[in-house]
């Protein structure tokens, strides 16, 4: 494991957390990139990966198909630099129920 953490995103988002200091990371331009970023960085068993709310939504199905209910890799949702998604389901409230078993009620 070269790193525990690693970024999916834009181009921008991207360059940011590089400049901040990560190493793994992957800019994807469509759905099918985003998939096989993913499922690399899986099989690396990395602990965090971050990754554009806008990315996540589009893959929603292949992350939860990968992921279920594994507590790692934890995968932090982020905006990208358009801001915040509207969203039924809160994605930190769902990490929180995935990684320590309750539900956040607000």
């Amino acid at each position: 494991m070269s790193s525990s953490v690693a970024v999916i995103g834009d181009g921008d988002t991207v360059i940011g957390f590089k400049l901040a200091g990560i190493k793994e990371e992957y800019v994807v331009n469509n759905n099918e990139e985003a998939e096989h970023a993913l499922n690399e960085l899986i099989k690396d068993n990395l602990s965090i990966i971050i990754i554009t709310e806008k990315i996540a939504d589009n893959i929603r199905e292949y992350i939860n198909k990968r992921i279920g209910s594994s507590v790692l890799p934890m995968i932090i949702e982020i905006p990208d630099k358009s801001g915040s998604s509207e969203r039924e389901v809160d994605p930190m409230s769902e990490l929180i129920k995935r990684v320590i078993g309750v539900e956040m009620i607000k």
